[in-house]
């Protein structure tokens, strides 16, 4: 690129060189001009040619030189190629020799192989051999078998497992006898303690509540202004209250029958004011009506801070306080409920105490336990599951919670006790409930249930009597000892227990008795 730059240059120079001389040789005249212009012309184009050659000369060398570096460029990449080349023939002579040394192994683990698996067949074949040969004298054995004992394989089979269940099944009894033993002899003094320091130390009167509520008159004349015109009173007072007045021959006397009986507790209140006050018509009626129900709010709120204060507790939710308190006008059997909640927070928490468990605790979960029976005809489901649910959305914790919901688990399906705070509270309510007089029942359906008792063990093969004892508390099972032995025995009283369990119903809990008695007798002559 230079070296055309260089001539392009040159040959300006010359065509510049010829026309300043031909201008010069025009001026000084024309022989002189002329020759001045060929001297000049002469010079120009000696110069052009001197550096002409000076520039071939330079751009050779500069040639030579580039060969030169191109050439020894060229030798060194040559020779580089030449190596990588000597290196991957060096690397493809290894491989083929590794490749030939694994094809060697191959053949020889191949035929290795082969010898392996011809030995391997041979003593497959001779294993079949033997199997045949030993199912063989088996099948032969087994008829001799068959023909000296005089049973079938299957009946030799069957006899077989009812002897090893036989056997598991005594063992089995044998050794729930061992741990029941074991158990009873460290829980049963335990138990009976606790039980006993707790009825010790709390003592409870006797409650009777009625079902239904009766209104003494000062007269009979009374009877029919209640009644009003054409019985509108009535018909005020029960549409205002939700109760049933029965007005009969009793003398100086009205019955209230009602299902709720905080609302039964208005009517009986609203009613008396009434008749104290001598004015009976609707809009009076409603007046009573709505200053009753304050009342029994007041009742009700006093009656559940007096439960809260007498237990010792803290920080109970006003709403609950308020439910507490309707348990006062609640029933079951023949306690109040409100005294009974009362009853089994002081058990629960004496029980604790013994336990070393919180007292508090036991204390708040005995007393809110049957809180439910308060809002349970409002809202489905038991009233264990009503309480833990109410006492839940009043900021309860989850621990009394749980205690409500499962102090019926053994009876009912809802939870069982899981934690000691939830066998605690319902072993105190069991335990309120059982003392005398608690409960009481209609002579009809308690001969029933003793009769049920009695008919679902004498469905046990081997019964030969049943008893029930302590009001259904306890069933006796007399069995015959020819037909069921001692470790049968022990079976039979879990079974008695699982079915009275699954079919019969009963308050707290059945003990299940198996006695098994042998006599042996002889005369003397």
């Amino acid at each position: 690129m230079d070296t055309v730059i260089i001539l392009v240059a040159v040959a300006i120079g010359l065509v510049v060189g010829v026309v300043l001389g031909t201008r010069l040789g025009k001026s000084k005249g024309p022989n002189n001009a002329q020759k001045v212009a060929e001297e000049e012309a002469t010079k120009i184009r000696s110069a052009a040619q001197a550096e002409v050659d000076a520039i071939k000369k330079a751009a050779e060398i500069e040639g030579k030189e580039a060969a030169r570096k191109r050439k020894t460029e060229l030798d060194e990449e040559l020779k580089s190629r030449k190596t990588e080349l000597s290196k991957r023939e060096e690397s493809i002579a290894q491989k083929e020799r590794d490749l030939d040394k694994q094809r060697k192994d191959t053949e020889r683990r191949s035929t290795e192989l082969d010898k392996k698996e011809k030995s391997v067949d041979g003593k497959i074949k001779q294993a079949d051999a033997a199997v045949e040969k030993a199912e063989a004298a088996q099948a032969e054995a087994r008829k001799k078998l068959e023909a000296i004992s005089g049973l079938t394989e299957e009946a030799a089979r069957k006899k077989l497992e009812e002897e090893v269940r036989g056997q598991a099944l005594q063992a089995a009894a044998v050794e729930i006898k061992r741990i029941e033993d074991d158990a009873a002899k460290e829980a049963a003094a335990r138990a009976k303690t606790i039980v006993a320091t707790a009825i010790q130390r709390f003592a409870s009167e006797f409650v009777h509540e009625r079902t239904v509520a009766v209104v003494n008159l000062p007269s009979d004349d009374l009877k029919g202004r209640l009644i009003g015109r054409e019985g509108r009173n009535v018909r005020a007072l029960e549409a205002a209250t939700g109760i049933d007045m029965i007005i009969d021959d009793t003398s100086e006397a009205i019955t209230i029958s009602c299902f709720n009986p905080v609302r039964r507790e208005i009517a009986r209140i609203a009613i008396s004011a009434l008749v104290a006050d001598g004015r009976i018509h609707p809009t009076r009626i409603e007046e009573c009506v709505r200053k009753a129900e304050k009342e029994v709010d007041k009742v009700c709120k006093e009656a559940g801070e007096q439960a809260v204060f007498d237990l010792g507790l803290h920080r109970v939710h006003p709403e609950l306080v308020r439910h507490l308190g309707r348990l006062k006008f609640r029933q079951s059997y023949a306690q109040n409920v409100l005294l009974h909640s009362v009853e089994v927070g002081y058990l629960a928490g004496l029980i604790a105490a013994e336990l070393g468990a919180n007292v508090k605790l036991a204390r708040r979960a005995g007393l809110l336990h049957d809180i439910g029976k308060a809002v349970d005809h409002e809202q489905e489901g038991g009233h264990g599951e009503v309480g833990a649910q109410l006492c839940r959305k009043h900021g309860e914790s989850p621990k009394v919670c749980q205690a409500i919901a499962s102090h019926h688990g053994d009876e009912t399906n809802g939870p069982r006790p899981q934690s000691l705070l939830d066998h605690i509270v319902a072993a105190a309510n069991s335990l309120s409930a059982a003392r005398p007089g608690a409960r009481r029942e209609q002579l009809a359906s308690y001969i029933k249930r003793l009769d049920d008792l009695e008919s679902i063990c004498k469905r046990f093969s081997g019964v030969e009597r049943a008893f029930a004892l302590q009001a259904g508390r306890e069933i006796r099972v007399m069995v015959m000892n020819d037909q069921v032995d001692d470790a049968q025995a022990i079976v039979m009283s879990k079974e008695i227990a699982r079915a009275i369990e699954t079919e019969a119903t009963y308050p707290g809990q059945v003990r299940v008795v198996v006695v098994r008695e042998t006599r042996a007798s002889d005369y003397a002559r």
